[in-house]
């Protein structure tokens, strides 16, 4: 990784015979009537505003008009810009392909239509130069940022970000800006994983990059909708929401390796002993305890009149440990699906045994000393026992829902080697 690229500042003219520093890529199909106007100016911009080696990469997808012959003829007019053909279309297919090929220390890229203002291709970049971002995306959804585009299109934009936080919890805020850059090495880790090849590329790199706990850097940038864009909104939604589907059941069941990238990108806690996620799990199993204890509290009080103190216990700590179980699967451990939830109820079942043994014998020990104490003693006594059980069962539960996730993990290895590593 270049460190000191600020020294290299009277070399930094671009050249496509070098080695680059940065590339950006430019995917286009059928663009023959904007592609000689977009290179010009983006060559003109790295030239006179990054001091650093960089190179423009042209990757004509499939086009079937004279697109190919322009990007040809600019990469023989202008030193630092070369071409790339596919023959099949996909904008996620061209950067992919140009993208693993790259020997630049960070790939980038951007819309032919340049809707996004230059001046933030160095904001962009520095942080990954300097190795302190792993990714770098463009926002149009930031506070700062400034956007002209129609009402229909921000209605739309918002509304997938909205659900992209929803369903599959991400933290970023714009997924489909059109000017975004990686560290290379980073590229080689993440690509073989990324099955999308259109529009929805961009979306499955960020959550897969989020969820293995690379850094993204988001830059506020000035932004002019493009009146004649050739996307299709309706039909790429469509396929966002599809990919969303997949992508999300791809986490849920374990087929993407998340812990084996993790380790393999030096993504592993920093402090010993505090494994990856667990402060969040920790506040996520806290607020479903506060519920189960409130709902447990609720029901003994209810019942301790009609079938007894230890009867009412029982059965409050069963239904509440049932519940408790099944929230802890989804929202704690971020385990979903029908595959194997009823083996972690019974596992659940164990644990709540346990919880059993230590109320009950509390319960006991209480009545053993003061036969005629209270309802609310008794609560409030069965309260510090359900502590006491709680933490035991935080962490019989991230054994129990590690085991699963490890177990999915090596299931998905064994049929592939997405790393492109021997285990």
């Amino acid at each position: 990784m270049t460190t000191n690229y600020l020294a290299r500042a009277a070399g930094h003219r671009p050249g496509s015979n070098a080695t680059a520093t940065l590339e950006v890529v430019i995917p286009v199909y059928n663009e023959e009537a904007d592609l000689e106007q977009c290179i010009r100016r983006l060559h003109e911009h790295l030239w006179e505003r990054i001091p650093f080696r960089s190179r423009i990469t042209i990757a004509d997808n499939a086009s079937t008009d004279g697109t190919l012959a322009v990007a040809h003829r600019l990469a023989a007019e202008i030193d630092g810009v070369r071409v790339h053909h596919l023959d099949e279309k996909g904008r996620g297919r061209a950067l992919k392909a140009v993208w693993l090929a790259s020997d630049a220390d960070v790939v980038a890229y951007m819309d032919v239509d340049l809707s996004t203002d230059l001046n933030a291709l160095m904001p962009l970049v520095a942080p990954l130069l300097s190795g302190h971002s792993d990714l770098a995306i463009g926002s149009r959804l930031n506070r700062s940022s400034r956007v002209v585009r129609g009402v229909k299109r921000e209605f739309i934009s918002r509304s997938y970000n909205l659900i992209l936080r929803t369903s599959l919890r991400a933290r970023f805020s714009d997924a489909q800006c059109g000017f975004k850059a990686m560290r290379t090495d980073v590229a080689r880790k993440l690509l073989p994983l990324v099955e999308d090849t259109g529009w929805f590329f961009d979306t499955e790199l960020l959550v897969i990059a989020e969820k293995v706990g690379l850094r993204i850097h988001e830059v506020p940038v000035d932004w002019v909708d493009d009146p004649d864009s050739s996307v299709h909104i309706f039909d790429t939604a469509v396929k966002d929401l599809q990919g969303c589907w997949r992508v999300g059941r791809a986490l849920a069941t374990g087929v993407l390796p998340v812990a084996e990238l993790r380790r393999s990108l030096g993504r592993e806690p920093l402090v010993a002993g505090v494994p990856h996620g667990m402060i969040g799990q920790l506040v996520r199993f806290g607020i479903i305890g506060v519920a189960s204890t409130v709902a447990y509290a609720l029901l003994y009080l209810v019942l301790h009149p009609v079938i007894g103190a230890q009867a009412a216990n029982f059965a409050g700590l069963l239904i509440t440990a049932v519940l408790n179980t099944a929230a802890n699967r989804a929202f704690t451990f971020g385990v979903r699906g029908p595959a194997g939830a009823g083996k972690h109820q019974l596992q659940g079942l164990a644990i709540f045994g346990f919880a059993l043994l230590v109320t009950s014998g509390s319960l006991a020990t209480l009545h053993a000393w003061s036969p005629d104490v209270s309802r609310h003693v008794e609560l409030a006594v069965l309260v510090v026992a359900n502590l006491v059980a709680t933490v035991c069962r935080f962490v019989a539960l991230r054994w129990v829902f590690r085991s699963s996730e490890s177990t999915r993990s090596e299931s998905a290895g064994s049929e592939s080697d997405p790393l492109g590593e021997n285990r």
